[in-house]
C-alpha cells in the first residue's frame, strides 16, 4: 500500500472542503457509491460482469455499518456508449434481476473518457467507482478497495500482474514512467480503471477526450489523499481491445503536454471571513475553508 497527498494548505488528513471520509458515505437519496462502467460492444461480458457485482457489493450492503464506514445502497451507470451489437438487448433482460442497474445510453460514439463523465453527471452516490467493462476487472477488488477508503479521498487500484500482450505491457510500465517524471508524481498505474473517489470531486475534474488516463495526477491537484493498492488483472474473455499503439500514443503525449500545464496553473484561495455585510438575519460570519480552482 502507498498513499500520496497535495494539500497547499498542509491541513492534516488531506483536504477540508472534501467529503467527510468517516462514517456517514451514502447520499441523500440512499446511494452510497456510483460504479460507472463505459461499455462499447461489450454485450457478451455484460451478464458475468454485472452479476460479479452484485455479488460483490450487495453483501456490503447487507452487513450495514462496519468500523464507521457504510453503504446503504450502490448503483451500476452502465453507459453504453453507442454500441451497435446487442447491448441494449442484454441491458434489457438484466434489468429485472439487477435493480441497482441503470442503463445510460450515448446517442453517437463519445469515447471512454466522455462515457465516464457522462456517468459521473447521471450518479447519485457519494462516492463514485469506475470499471472497465470487458471482465478484465474483478468487482471484488473495487469492493476490497471500498473498505479501504476511511481515512482517505480516493483509492486507486494498480494491476500487480497485467493479462494484456508483451508490447502493451511495456508500452504501459513506460508511459508510467514517463508520466510521473514530467508530473512529478508516483502514481502507479493510471490506466488501471479500478478506482474510488467522491462524486463531487469528479465533476471539478478538468475533462477532455483522454481524461480517463489521468484520473489519478488530477485527484493530486485537487488535494486529495490516495491511497494505492495492488489489484488484479484478467485476460479478457471476449472480443479485442478498442485500443492501440496506434490510436493513442500521439494523443496521450499531447495529453501530458495540457495535464503538466494544469497541474502547474491551478487558482487557489482562502477566505479567512464572509463579509460583515453577507450574513443574512440569525447568521453569523465563519471561517471558509481552502479552495482550489480548475
Amino acid at each position: 500500500m502507498s498513499t500520496m497527498r497535495s494539500d497547499p494548505s498542509h491541513r492534516p488528513g488531506g483536504s477540508s472542503h472534501l467529503p467527510s471520509r468517516e462514517g456517514g458515505s451514502t447520499a441523500p437519496g440512499g446511494i452510497g457509491l456510483s460504479i460507472i462502467v463505459p461499455a462499447r460492444n461489450e454485450a457478451e461480458s455484460l451478464p458475468r460482469l454485472i452479476e460479479e457485482i452484485a455479488l460483490a457489493f450487495r453483501p456490503i450492503v447487507a452487513r450495514g455499518e462496519s468500523a464507521g464506514h457504510r453503504m446503504e445502497g450502490f448503483e451500476v451507470v452502465l453507459v453504453d456508449d453507442a454500441s451497435t451489437d446487442d447491448t441494449p438487448e442484454v441491458l434489457d433482460r438484466l434489468a429485472p434481476g439487477y435493480p441497482e442497474l441503470k442503463p445510460v445510453r450515448m446517442a453517437r460514439n463519445v469515447g471512454q473518457s466522455s462515457a465516464i463523465v457522462a456517468g459521473f453527471r447521471e450518479a447519485r452516490g457519494a462516492f463514485v467507482a469506475t470499471l472497465d467493462a470487458d471482465l478484465q476487472n474483478d468487482p471484488g477488488d473495487l469492493a476490497r478497495l471500498w473498505d479501504l477508503l476511511p481515512g482517505f479521498d480516493a483509492v486507486l487500484g494498480w494491476r500487480q500482474t497485467r493479462r494484456d500482450v508483451w508490447t502493451k505491457r511495456q508500452v504501459s510500465r513506460w508511459a508510467n514512467r514517463v508520466r510521473n517524471l514530467v508530473l512529478g508524481q508516483s502514481i502507479r498505474d493510471t490506466g488501471c480503471s479500478v478506482r474510488i473517489f467522491p462524486r463531487d470531486v469528479a465533476l471539478r475534474l478538468p475533462m477532455f477526450h483522454g481524461a480517463h488516463r489521468f484520473f489519478g495526477p488530477l485527484l493530486l491537484r485537487e488535494g486529495c489523499a490516495i491511497r494505492q493498492e495492488p489489484v488484479g488483472h484478467r485476460p479478457r474473455p471476449h472480443g479485442s481491445s478498442h485500443y492501440s499503439l496506434r490510436n493513442r500514443s500521439w494523443a496521450v503525449v499531447v495529453d501530458l503536454i495540457g495535464v503538466a500545464w494544469l497541474m502547474r496553473r491551478p487558482v487557489r484561495y482562502e477566505a479567512a471571513d464572509v463579509p460583515p455585510a453577507a450574513p443574512g438575519p440569525g447568521a453569523s460570519a465563519r471561517p471558509v475553508a481552502s479552495r482550489q480552482e480548475a
